[in-house]
């Protein structure tokens, strides 16, 4: 059962085992979707994130037609509340594709990737302005650590690192309207994505009326890329929803920086971005943030009944 307790040196049972497997191999490929995306850098970022929305809305909405769940798309568009959140969340989900297909295409992986690091942090201050929770000392410690780290590396560069912090805001504020909607991830990403299809068709007719479309003019290589970026979007959020719900939070929450690892790894290691021992400085400190939240967060757990 999701969230049960398995015994010290008890096998953990299949489903919880399933569920930890989807959760890596979720977190594994966003961390490596840099490398697909690099290759892409010839056509323009918005482009990308257009063709994303289009193939990943066909895809999914024939994985829903193929499992009879069409009609969660259509009662989440018929209630009110539910559709203006997912209009939200559909407005920031496409800010921070755009955002993040643009780092990766210009050099900037590594800043990307410290935007997700600084994610969990900055979902926990939502907690608190927003929710109304409260902090421990040392979850106010991480907080703080995370803050400095951020302040350090706008001092070293002389301006705020606009892009971690664009990519950890929006995806902090999608994660808090989605929990607050009452749609499943797959209908939901499928909702979002419509909403947001007519505004992609339009910019890619428009690409191609001005002859700068890319699909079909930039060779079989690139055209199969664009049109399996629907493919490598939804299928980790498949692996993410079906993980999530057989697994412990507290250990979601420790596999999640597998994915910023990963693209911190191939941002420094593969494409060679610029890191200096001063920069590093910055990340050391948003690290230890993150260690203290998650030491707190499993000390705590072991301490319940």
């Amino acid at each position: 059962m999701p969230g049960q307790h398995t015994p010290p040196g008890a096998a953990a049972p299949p489903a919880a085992g399933a569920g930890l497997a989807a959760a890596v191999g979720a977190f594994v490929l966003w961390g490596l979707f840099p490398l697909y995306l690099k290759p892409l850098s010839v056509v323009p970022a918005l482009e990308v994130t257009a063709h994303r929305i289009v193939w990943c809305v066909l895809l999914v909405f024939a994985w829903l037609a193929v499992h009879g769940e069409l009609r969660t798309v259509a009662a989440a568009l018929a209630d009110p509340a539910s559709r203006r959140r997912l209009v939200a969340s559909a407005l920031l989900i496409s800010v921070n594709w755009l955002v993040y297909v643009w780092a990766v295409t210009h050099e900037r992986t590594v800043e990307a990737s410290l935007g997700y690091f600084i994610n969990p942090l900055f979902n926990v201050v939502l907690g608190v302005l927003v929710l109304g929770e409260r902090l421990n000392r040392v979850q106010w410690l991480a907080v703080a650590l995370a803050a400095a780290g951020v302040a350090y590396l706008t001092v070293l560069a002389g301006q705020p690192p606009w892009i971690a912090l664009v990519l950890a805001f929006s995806f902090g504020l999608y994660g808090l309207i989605r929990k607050v909607v009452t749609v499943e991830a797959v209908p939901g990403l499928a909702t979002e994505t419509l909403l947001l299809l007519p505004f992609a068709l339009a910019f890619l007719v428009w690409s191609e009326a001005q002859g700068t479309g890319a699909l079909g003019h930039a060779g079989p290589g690139i055209n199969a890329m664009l049109v399996g970026l629907g493919l490598v979007t939804a299928l980790p959020l498949a692996l993410f929803a079906f993980g999530a719900r057989r697994i412990r939070l507290s250990t979601l929450g420790l596999v999640q920086y597998l994915g910023p690892t990963l693209q911190f790894l191939i941002g420094v290691l593969v494409f060679r971005e610029p890191f200096s021992s001063a920069r590093a400085v910055g990340f050391v400190l948003i690290w230890v943030a993150l260690a203290v939240y998650a030491a707190d967060g499993l000390w705590r757990r072991r301490r319940q009944p």
